[in-house]
């Protein structure tokens, strides 16, 4: 094994260490009925939510299940959720307000109801996230820059479409509606598209409001044909390059691109694994 492919796969072992971390600060389960939707940390409700709304068939009450302390949470899901999430926007504790609802469930099992994307981190719900390789038939990667004004990552680069998947949308349609919104590229402009697998990543989120990252993220890859040139339409990207694959490792290496962009090109391959 030659130094440098030692060192990438270094690089890797590291990467995936980091997108597996225990919270930085104590978390206790989150319920709806029987099912365990989140995590919180344990004093989030009595700083977030008005005095009212804390007690027995309230919105939450503090609960011991099975010798685990943890929050029950009342009444009909996603009406309560709504409730917990505009207190929490009112009380500053939520992160950038999206007005879009993400799934939310047992994880692993039924979507039970949605809730704003703005406090999924402090509230520790699982979220899902689509993103596409896009290759040349010469082996170049199309990549983007995310936008600098955006909430996360401003500046990094990215797989050439990341996004994260609603409540409204199957997998697929967030697939092909990322895929428009991001790159202006319809899915029969593109070739050879299959699924590439599935990361998921558990780790503190980096907004300093006691959030916490469990994400499932499936990727895909496709060939994007030569002359057709990706074009963002909702703002969202500064630019697109295509990359040669030694470029392409020389920035993740560099660490130029997001945690999960440099998750799914190592699943991919194109650092060693």
């Amino acid at each position: 094994m030659s130094a440098d492919s030692a060192s990438e796969r270094a690089w890797v072992a590291k990467l995936r260490e980091d997108a597996q971390q225990s919270p930085s600060a104590p978390r206790v389960p989150l319920w709806s009925g029987n099912a365990l939707i989140g995590s919180v940390e344990p004093g989030l409700f009595a700083q977030a939510l008005p005095p009212g709304a804390i007690g027995a068939q309230r919105w939450v009450e503090e609960t011991l299940r099975g010798g685990s302390r943890g929050w029950q949470v009342h009444g009909e899901l996603a009406a309560t959720l709504a409730l917990i999430a505009n207190a929490m926007r009112e009380g500053g504790f939520a992160h950038t307000w999206r007005n879009e609802q993400l799934a939310v469930g047992d994880d692993g099992g039924p979507v039970l109801a949605s809730v704003e994307r703005g406090v999924v981190r402090q509230l520790g719900i699982t979220t899902h996230a689509v993103h596409l390789i896009g290759i040349t038939p010469d082996g170049k990667h199309w990549v983007q820059q995310r936008s600098l004004t955006k909430p996360n990552d401003p500046g990094l680069w990215d797989t050439l479409m990341g996004g994260m998947v609603p409540a409204s949308d199957t997998l697929a349609q967030s697939l092909e509606r990322e895929t428009w919104e991001e790159a202006g590229f319809r899915m029969d402009e593109l070739r050879a598209l299959e699924r590439g697998g599935r990361i998921t990543t558990r780790r503190p989120a980096g907004d300093h409001r006691a959030g916490y990252v469990v994400e499932h993220i499936d990727w895909f890859r496709c060939i994007v044909p030569l002359g057709v040139v990706p074009c963002n339409q909702d703002g969202e990207v500064a630019q697109f390059a295509l990359m040669t694959p030694d470029e392409l490792r020389n920035r993740l290496l560099d660490e130029h691109f997001t945690t999960e962009a440099a998750l799914i090109f190592a699943d991919a391959g194109v650092i060693a694994r």
